[in-house]
This record gives C-alpha cells, sequence and structure tokens, in this order.
C-alpha cells in the first residue's frame, strides 16, 4: 500500500517540490534550536524583557536595549521563518498528495507545534526563563524536529523494513533512551551557568551530581545504538544498518563534544557545538525509530 494514501494521481514534480518544503521546514526547526542556544549562551534571553512585544511601548527592539536586544528580536523574528516553511510544505502536501492523507495531519501538526512553541517563549520571558520551561521549550522542538523527519521518510515514500519483535523493541528502546538522555542533558542545562540571563533563576540541582546522571544515560544511549548497529547487520537489513552506522557516529561525536565541555568548564563555544549535535541527534535517531516497522504474522 501507498505509504502516502494519496488521494489524487501521482505527481512526481510536485512530489519533488513537496519534498524540498519538507526538508525546508526541518531545518528550519533544527536552526531554531541552535539559535536559541545562542541566546541562552549570550544571556540574551530577556533581551526583550516582555512578548509579545519587545518592550512596553514597541515590536520590536530598539538600540538602547543593545545587542542583548538584537539577538533576542533575531531569534523571535525566526518564529515567522518556522510558521513560512510550515505553511510552505503543508500547501505543497496539499497539491501533491491532496488532503487528509497522514502527511496532511502531519505537516499541519507542526504548524500548529510552532505556533504553540511561540507562546510557550513568550510564557517563559513573563517567567523570567524558569529553568523548568526552558526545559519544555526545547523538548517541544525536538518533538518537532521528529515529526519533521517522520514526514520526510513518508515523502520519499520509503517503507519502513519489517523486524521481528524483538529488533523493533531494541531500535524503540533506542529511540526512547535518546529522548531520556535529551530530557536529562535539560536538567543539568537547567543547574547549569548559562541561564539565559544574570538574574534568571536555576533548577537547584547539584551540577555534578547530574552531569554524572546524564553521562550515565549517554552511555546507555551508547550501548543500544552500537546493539542496533550489530543486530541490523547481522540480519543483514542493509538500510537501517546504514541508519544505525549514521546514528552511532553522532552519538560518538556528541558523547566527545560533551566530555569536551565537561573538561573544559564548560565553555560557550563548546556548549554551543553540543547544541548543533543535539538536534543531529534528534534527527538521526529519529531517521531510525521509521526505518523499521514490526512485521505482521
Amino acid at each position: 500500500m501507498d505509504v502516502l494514501t494519496p488521494t489524487k494521481p501521482r505527481n512526481v514534480r510536485r512530489e519533488k517540490t513537496m519534498r524540498i518544503w519538507l526538508w525546508i521546514s526541518l531545518v528550519a526547526n533544527m536552526g531554531i534550536v541552535v539559535t536559541g542556544g545562542i541566546v541562552r549562551l549570550t544571556g540574551s534571553g530577556l533581551g526583550c524583557p516582555t512578548w509579545p512585544r519587545c518592550t512596553d511601548d514597541s515590536f520590536v527592539a530598539h538600540p538602547e536595549l543593545g545587542i542583548h536586544g538584537a539577538i533576542e528580536f533575531g531569534n523571535r523574528t525566526l518564529t515567522f521563518v518556522l510558521v513560512a516553511a510550515a505553511l510552505g510544505a503543508f500547501i505543497a502536501v496539499i497539491r501533491a498528495v491532496g488532503p487528509f492523507t497522514k502527511l496532511f495531519w502531519i505537516t499541519l501538526g507542526v504548524g500548529i507545534g510552532i505556533i504553540l512553541q511561540a507562546v510557550v517563549g513568550g510564557v517563559l520571558v513573563w517567567l523570567n526563563l524558569d529553568p523548568t520551561l526552558v526545559s519544555i521549550h526545547l523538548i517541544l522542538s525536538i518533538a518537532l524536529i521528529v515529526v519533521c523527519v517522520w514526514a520526510l521518510v513518508l515523502a520519499y515514500r520509503r517503507e519502513p523494513t519489517p523486524v521481528g519483535p524483538a529488533v523493533r523493541a531494541l531500535t524503540v528502546v533506542t529511540f526512547a533512551l535518546v529522548m531520556l538522555s535529551i530530557w536529562v542533558g535539560t536538567l543539568t542545562t537547567g543547574a547549569g551557568p548559562h541561564a539565559g540571563d544574570a538574574d534568571s533563576p536555576r533548577n537547584g540541582l547539584d551540577i555534578e551530581w547530574i552531569a554524572r546522571l546524564h553521562a550515565m544515560s549517554a552511555w546507555l544511549v551508547v550501548l543500544a545504538t552500537l546493539a542496533c548497529v550489530v543486530v541490523f547487520h547481522r540480519a543483514r537489513l542493509a538500510y537501517p544498518q546504514r541508519v544505525s552506522l549514521l546514528l552511532f557516529a553522532t552519538v560518538l561525536l556528541q558523547g566527545a563534544i560533551g566530555y569536551l565541555q565537561y573538561f573544559l568548564g564548560i565553555p560557550v563555544g563548546i556548549v554551543w557545538m553540543h547544541m548543533v549535535g543535539l538536534v543531529l541527534l534528534t534527527a538521526a535517531a529519529a531517521w531510525q525509530l521509521f526505518t523499521t516497522k514490526a512485521e505482521t504474522p
């Protein structure tokens, strides 16, 4: 059965355009996580002290707000880029495969999720960058990246490889461990020095303890991903194995950056690299998740 379940005849040209828009949406959602990291790491989280306006009397940043105001306002402006990308993808999906297909609902969900993210970001400013809400803000972005990857997998009409229940369980557990590690990472960030503003609160967790817990969760990801590589190789599942090798390489890179930032005292540049690794890891983990499915009896 066609993974897109189209409601209109297939149009290769329109499907190519659709895939381009879906790539743009994915990259935009990955990019705003990275630029959000710049906001936090430069202490610009309250560069615009209110929301939806930047100040009480203006929607844009005034020069007196300085570089922090410019950085925060710039990041807010990127939300419109995400909305445009999501709208473009949504329209392209309707033109390529018709309304009320799986891709229709997925791209609609991405658009709604972006609007929700903007609201959460605004509440975040009102609450002086509360670390718990900062974590939720990041997790929502991670969820949007996962959904964007799912949309792309469907758009390329790549049927997931049927596997036995044990192999499928391993794939799901690996993805879950990646998400767990990311969540613990947000707690580590909430305990660390990069609050986004000098006066913003921290979550009160001991940074040494939570960093070690984050490292343990990362090692579980390493072991689970390695297990996927071995299992897919032994089962001669070429496509899932290639994806798992990519995920394994991404995990190792992200782990190396994580240890580097820890031993160097959490320098801003290395932390930013860790944010880049975060979005790449999320996309790779989602891709592996969608390469297999439980085989039907």
